[in-house]
């Protein structure tokens, strides 16, 4: 499955009936199911020769935020260190951060517990254990932490019609430390 967000959407785009045009931000989350696991991946990019700079800034710190994210996450650290992570480095680059969705433990099926929180507590929340999925997913909104849902009753948008970005890898926790499981 492939949920496509253009920008104002950040979350379960829907595909619809639209032409992709030179500037607009894009972010693809990919959902796939092989031999009984599943893994969640996410980009987003600017589509075309057009950059917005803000686009292109929005798009990086969700990327430093999830490589942050999955540097705090190891065996004997617990969620909020990994939520604490993403979320110093959003709020750092000088973005709100919403918790209501995040990443997730995933395997045999999609979005299992536990939550990962887009920002938290360091020391705080589940243990974390060798074995363990996640999805780890940094989304945000260049002016918002506010969502508003689409008549479709899946498709998240910033409440202010801002640009979006989202950035996500699948990772699993090994005795040396976390293992993207997701490489682009």
């Amino acid at each position: 499955m492939i949920c496509t967000s253009v920008n104002d959407a950040v979350l379960h785009g829907l595909p619809y009936d639209y032409v992709l045009r030179d500037g607009d931000l894009l972010s693809l989350d990919f959902a796939v199911a092989i031999d009984g696991w599943v893994a969640d991946a996410a980009i987003s990019f600017v589509v075309g020769d057009e950059v917005d700079p803000e686009d292109q800034r929005i798009i990086d710190a969700t990327r430093q935020a999830l490589d942050a994210g999955i540097a705090a996450a190891g065996t004997g650290t617990r969620i909020g260190d990994i939520s604490a992570a993403i979320g110093g480095t959003l709020i750092g680059a000088g973005y709100a951060v919403n918790s209501d969705f995040g990443g997730h433990g995933v395997g045999s099926t999609m979005h299992q517990d536990p939550h990962v929180p887009n920002n938290g507590l360091p020391g705080r929340g589940y243990p974390l254990k060798t074995g363990l999925l996640l999805a780890i997913e940094p989304w945000v909104m260049r002016d918002t932490d506010r969502l508003r849902v689409d008549d479709d009753g899946w498709t998240l948008r910033s409440a202010t019609g801002c640009r979006t970005a989202h950035t996500e890898h699948t990772i699993a926790l090994t005795p040396t430390g976390p293992e993207i499981l997701t490489p682009r």
